[in-house]
Parts: C-alpha cells; sequence; structure tokens
C-alpha cells in the first residue's frame, strides 16, 4: 500500500513538472511581447492570483525555480503597468527564491537571467545602486559570453547609468554593445537596445548642442519601433512614440510632438499600461511647458501623478512631482510648487535616486529662487551639489552654476550694506567681486576649489584673482596644502 502511494506521488509530480515547463516557456514568449495579461492567464493553474505566491507543492526542483521566476517577474511587469502597491517587493522575493534554486542546481545562465529581472525590480523603485552591483555582478560571472543574459545585463546597466546622468559611461557602453546587439535575433531584446540608446543620444544632443546626436537619435527611434513592430510589441512600441514626442517637443516642433504623444497614449491605453500612460502624461506636460502652456501643464501633470501614486515606480514619481512642481511655479502657487519638489526630493532620496532628487533641488532653485530666502536658497543648492557630485550631464552641471549665481545673487541683494555714493564703477565693480568671494569662500569653508565651484569657474581662476586684485581675502581660504614629491626620478 505505501509502495503504491508512493509509485503515485512520484508520477503526480512527474505529470506537474511535465505541465509547469512548457506553460513557463509560453509565458515567457507572452512577457516577451509585452503581453502581460496574457502570460499571466498562462500561468492560472499554478498562480491563481496577482499578488500571491505561485503553487509550487509537489514540483521538482527546477520547475519550481522555473514557475517563481515567470510569477516574479510578470508580478514586476504588471505591479508597474498597473500602479499596484506592493507588488515590486513581493517580485523581488519571487526572483531571489528563483535564483537561490537555480545556484543550487549548478545553472549560471538562469541564476543571470533571474539577476537581471531583480534588477529590473530594484531601478523601478529607484534603488540605483542596488540595480547597479546586481547587474555588475552578472557581468562578471558571465564573463566575455554571447550570452542573451549578458546582452540584457549590458542593456539595464546602460539605462540605469543614463538615468543616474552618468551620460558618457552610458554611452561608453552602448557603444561596446551595440555590435553585440547587431547578431542578437531577439527583436525585442534590439528594440529595447535602439529605443534605450536614442534616448541618451537625444539627451546628449541637448546638453552638449550636438546636431549630429539628435539626428542619430531619430535614427535610433526608428530602428526601435522597427523591431518591436517585429516582435509584435505593442507596449514598447507606444513607450518608442512617447520618446519621439518628447524629442519634437524639446526641439519645438510642437504639432509633431503632439501627434506623437496622442499616438503614444492611445497605444498605452489599449494595452492597460496606466504607468505608461502616466509617463506619457508627465511628457505632454513638459511639453505645455516647454510651449508656455503652464496651466495645461500644470493639469496634465496633476493628473501623472495622481496616476502614480499608488505604484512603487519611485524615479518615474519623482520626474512627476518634479513637472508639477515647475508647472504649479509657473503659475504662481508657489507654496504647492514648493511642497510637490520638496516631496520630489524626498521620494528620490529614500528610494536611493540621488540624481533624480538632486535635480528636483536644482529646478526648486530655477523656479522659486526669487521667492526663498537665502538661507533655504543655499540648503536647496548644498543638496543639489552633494546629489549631483557624479553627474557627467554637461547641461545638468551648467544649471547648477546658474543656480550658485542665484543663491549668491540673493544671498548679497538680501544682506547689501555697501554705501555707493561717490564711487566709480570701477570701485562698485571689484566691491561686489569681492563680497560674491566672500561669500562663497564663506559658505565653502574657506575651500578654493568648492567656492570656484559655487561662483562657475575655475580653482586656478579664482586663485589669480585672490592674489591679484583681492588679497585681503586670503585670511579666508584654508591653507593651501604642499603637494608630496614624486618619488618617481626622472634622468
Amino acid at each position: 500500500m505505501e509502495l503504491q502511494r508512493s509509485i503515485i506521488v512520484q508520477e503526480t509530480v512527474s505529470r506537474t513538472a511535465e505541465d509547469v515547463t512548457p506553460l513557463c516557456e509560453l509565458a515567457k514568449g507572452f512577457e516577451e511581447a509585452g503581453e502581460f495579461e496574457e502570460a499571466f492567464e498562462t500561468l492560472r493553474p499554478f498562480w491563481k492570483q496577482l499578488g500571491e505566491r505561485p503553487l509550487t507543492s509537489g514540483l521538482s526542483a527546477e520547475a519550481e525555480a522555473e514557475l517563481l521566476l515567470r510569477s516574479g517577474t510578470l508580478t514586476g511587469w504588471l505591479g508597474a503597468a498597473k500602479q499596484i502597491p506592493a507588488t515590486q517587493e513581493l517580485a523581488k522575493d519571487l526572483i531571489s527564491e528563483s535564483a537561490a534554486l537555480f545556484a543550487k542546481a549548478g545553472s549560471t545562465d538562469k541564476v543571470a537571467e533571474a539577476h537581471v529581472d531583480l534588477a529590473i525590480c530594484y531601478w523601478r523603485q529607484g534603488a540605483v545602486d542596488e540595480a547597479r552591483v546586481t547587474l555588475k555582478h552578472v557581468l562578471e560571472t558571465l564573463g566575455e559570453s554571447k550570452s542573451e543574459q549578458r546582452l540584457r545585463a549590458l542593456l539595464n546597466i546602460a539605462i540605469i547609468e543614463k538615468n543616474a546622468t552618468r551620460d558618457l559611461e552610458a554611452l561608453r557602453i552602448y557603444k561596446q554593445a551595440a555590435p553585440l546587439f547587431e547578431e542578437s535575433s531577439n527583436h525585442a531584446l534590439k528594440g529595447k537596445f535602439h529605443n534605450s540608446y536614442a534616448t541618451l543620444l537625444r539627451s546628449l544632443g541637448f546638453s552638449e548642442n550636438r546636431e549630429e546626436y539628435i539626428d542619430n537619435a531619430l535614427v535610433e527611434f526608428t530602428a526601435a519601433s522597427f523591431h518591436f513592430e517585429k516582435a509584435g510589441h505593442k507596449r514598447f512600441q507606444g513607450r518608442v512614440e512617447n520618446n519621439v514626442g518628447f524629442l519634437f517637443a524639446s526641439l519645438r516642433r510642437f504639432p509633431e510632438a503632439h501627434e506623437h504623444l496622442n499616438r503614444a497614449r492611445s497605444v498605452l491605453l489599449s494595452v492597460g499600461d496606466q504607468g505608461g500612460v502616466a509617463g506619457c502624461d508627465d511628457a505632454r506636460a513638459q511639453a505645455f511647458l516647454l510651449e508656455g502652456k503652464n496651466t495645461e501643464a500644470e493639469k496634465t501633470a496633476a493628473n501623472a501623478v495622481r496616476n502614480l501614486m499608488a505604484g512603487e515606480e519611485h524615479t518615474i514619481l519623482a520626474e512627476a512631482l518634479t513637472t508639477h512642481g515647475k508647472a504649479l511655479a509657473r503659475i504662481q502657487n508657489h507654496e504647492v510648487a514648493k511642497t510637490r519638489l520638496d516631496r520630489a526630493i524626498e521620494v528620490a532620496r529614500s528610494a536611493g535616486d540621488s540624481e533624480r532628487a538632486g535635480i528636483a533641488a536644482v529646478s526648486a532653485i530655477e523656479e522659486l529662487g526669487s521667492k526663498l530666502s537665502s538661507n533655504l536658497l543655499l540648503e536647496y543648492y548644498q543638496t543639489a551639489e552633494s546629489l549631483l557630485a557624479n553627474s557627467q550631464n554637461s547641461g545638468l552641471k551648467a544649471r547648477l552654476g546658474q543656480c550658485a549665481r542665484t543663491v549668491l545673487s540673493v544671498s548679497l541683494e538680501s544682506d547689501r550694506s555697501i554705501p555707493t555714493t561717490g564711487l566709480s564703477l570701477e570701485e562698485e565693480v571689484l566691491k561686489y567681486e569681492a563680497n560674491l568671494i566672500r561669500k562663497a569662500l564663506q559658505q565653502t569653508g574657506g575651500s578654493v576649489t568648492r567656492a570656484a565651484r559655487l561662483l562657475g569657474v575655475t580653482h586656478q581662476g579664482l586663485a589669480f584673482i585672490l592674489n591679484g586684485r583681492h588679497s585681503d581675502l586670503l585670511a579666508i581660504r584654508t591653507p593651501v596644502k604642499r603637494r608630496r614629491k614624486s618619488i618617481i626620478r626622472f634622468h
């Protein structure tokens, strides 16, 4: 009797494992095409409800790992699309459990796949450092292989570096990866590569005033659209349309911009991607700001924020809050604008996305500079300077320099007590310059390097001015440290 029961159990386990593996493969195909609902329905016999753990009782370790991975990645995608709270944490738990089972079985490629999906969940939540570390570990593990998982890891780490405003590092990765993606036969993956590469080229084109980058961005968006059409990936076709719309808005070609944004919103609504629709609304609000249509921008941005509040995509929420704060400031609703921008900084910082928080702080100075006290402006500046220390975006650095000048200008105006009667223009300029430098040195603890950054000049330039025109200010600066002599001797 006991032997018979054992045989029945073994047959059941075997039959169940045989059932789940092909279903997971089918679900993965739907997932790669962006058909997340169909993928979920495919796994329905083993996974009853989104937000719950799938039924793994009686499965072999390999089948259980596969089911956990598929349900985990789908939980992350569906949670983001539908803006369902707490889904990213559950997705991370399921994916991590699957990675541990694959590791026990010695399946390196499947462990890499799970870790890439885990990094995507981290990125959605704004945990940039965790995502970066996870992907670097995958790349170290896979070495120089040409596997699909290595391509996915390269793609996602490039996206993360771009979003962290480390543009030059992202560009290096894209150029390194481009030949590998050319060899791939996976249209969905190639579409994602071209789409994300295009967004970087767009950013570099405007920040560095490089027309060829903008032209190349349009070429890359066209390639992305082609590959997504081949893959039948409507969801990401909608995202490409959204990106092209924002590009045209940045070029101030507004009729074309809104045409693409309308198309994007329609496609994303048709596939039930609420997160994508909210992102589209944010892009349209930014387009309205560029057009000077501030009232329309505020309404559209408010809608984007409202739809993102329930979800866990903190980076996108922080960006939408920043857009809404800017729109509120431009319709003279300064108090609520400050609240929105402060919330953007808080959301991004708590998620670990320091760059997005820094951009929100920069926006607060740009939009509210004349309405805030010098002390509050200085706080915003110090926050932005600290959070954007590793940024490689030249446009953002220029904005930060302009913010420094705004902070110092407001600070000088607030306590200006220099008599002007009887002074020549040259004397006035020298006194104003001295006051400006004194403020900068006081606010940076005497550091010439940081004061120069605050003033938007080079270290050598400020040192020259101090030694030449304002030697009386040398007492404020920190003592010059002697450089150690090189231990290398040249003959």
